[in-house]
């Protein structure tokens, strides 16, 4: 098993193991280099546009990619990474003549939080419930419509279905925003989750 994996098996266990367990200092993980790489791969992988900064993938691979994980790492660790604020464009909603605003952060900080996101879902995971679906990893929407073929075999008529209007606009506060506070008080990586539901936004 690769040391990534092994890290996140690693957290899996000791989260389920201790339901009520408190993670602290987080950020030593955050900040591997293993783990900075395979975030930088999931980034690279999903492509997307550039942020604020107008710094592309493309141009990051021709700066070096082992000169910006360096740099990241330097300034995770000495406590003075900041997130730029995010290009807020606004694209066509489906089914619909409105338009839904989208925040693109740039690449360094998507990095970040792919890091963050190696790092914390596996904790997550631990406390999520078998009937939830969205997004989490190896779960997809057809296994939830799955489900609903299948409880309808069984006898079930009714469906419900809810939606938070508007739960991340810029001038609302969510409260996942304060998601994993509760486990990782010590070192910031609440605070690093925080970030992207306050930063400015700009177009």
């Amino acid at each position: 098993m690769d040391p990534v994996r092994a890290l996140q098996h690693a957290l899996y266990r000791a989260a389920k193991a201790d339901p009520g367990r408190r993670f602290h200092a987080l950020g030593d993980k955050v900040h591997r280099r293993d783990v900075l790489e395979r975030a930088w791969e999931d980034v690279r992988r999903n492509g997307g546009a550039a942020g604020i900064d107008r710094i592309t993938i493309a141009d990051v691979e021709e700066y070096g990619v082992s000169r910006l994980l360096d740099e990241v790492t330097e300034a995770l660790k000495e406590g003075r990474w900041r997130p730029l604020p995010a290009r807020r464009v606004f694209i066509p909603k489906p089914g619909s003549s409105e338009r839904r605003p989208l925040s693109i952060p740039s690449v360094a900080d998507r990095v970040v939080q792919a890091a963050v996101k190696i790092v914390l879902e596996p904790i997550f995971e631990a406390d999520m419930l078998a009937c939830s679906f969205g997004f989490r990893p190896r779960r997809a929407t057809h296994d939830a419509l799955q489900v609903l073929i299948d409880e309808s075999w069984r006898g079930r008529r009714w469906v419900v279905e809810t939606d938070i209007a508007n739960c991340l606009d810029a001038c609302s506060y969510c409260v996942l925003s304060d998601c994993h506070g509760w486990n990782s008080p010590s070192w910031g990586v609440g605070g690093s989750m925080r970030s992207p539901f306050r930063r400015p936004v700009r177009t």
